[in-house]
């Protein structure tokens, strides 16, 4: 089932979520839910409190989503991302340690449409649990890396855009409350455009 997922300046995105503490048959559920919901989305990404739950629950998956693409972008990964399989669910996720750092475009489900460079670790140690209660640790860095970073944010109530400048961050919120998100076809058209100018410095 998809959920809806909100959008800023929803206060409950502002909110703190809390440890999970049963892994019953309801957090699975909620997990195939969220799953359902990103990828209908096309997020890599979805924290908990996007969908209004306050609890400490990630689903991730960086891959492209068809097989073709996945394919070709399996050179492009670092060693440590081809040795976590993906989707990835991630419960009351801790960051260990963190190292380096390096900077990412990113967007985000929860304000659609927007794109910013924002720092961050360039690889992480992680603690989490998996949906039936049980420990694990893992190291990662590159995009997966990234998308965990950011993910974890919605979890004490920060947005990307929290990372970058006061005048930029002031521009974005003030764009959003005068006009409002783009519709699906205005952000497809976004999205085209962008692709299209990767292209283009690509090709040169």
């Amino acid at each position: 089932m998809k959920l809806e997922i909100l959008t800023y300046p929803n206060p409950i995105l502002r909110e703190v979520s809390v440890p999970v503490k049963k892994f019953d048959a309801s957090l699975k559920k909620l997990v195939e839910n969220m799953m359902e919901t990103m990828y209908a989305a096309n997020g890599i990404g979805l924290a908990a409190p996007q969908v209004g739950e306050l609890i400490q629950l990630l689903v991730i998956d960086t891959r492209p989503s068809n097989e073709e693409d996945r394919r070709y972008a399996y050179d492009e990964l670092t060693d440590l991302e081809k040795a976590l399989p993906q989707p990835l669910v991630l419960i009351n996720p801790t960051i260990v340690k963190g190292y380096g750092s390096t900077t990412f475009d990113e967007g985000c489900l929860s304000v659609p449409s927007f794109f910013e460079t924002v720092k961050r670790f360039e690889k992480v140690d992680m603690k989490a649990f998996d949906v039936n209660g049980k420990e694990f640790s893992f190291t990662v860095d590159g995009l997966l890396a990234i998308c965990i970073q950011h993910e974890m944010d919605h979890l004490s109530g920060t947005l990307f855009i929290d990372h970058i400048s006061f005048m930029k961050s002031n521009k974005i919120k003030n764009q959003i409350k005068k006009s409002g998100y783009p519709t699906p076809e205005e952000l497809e058209e976004t999205k085209k455009k962008k692709r299209a100018e990767k292209q283009k410095l690509e090709s040169k």
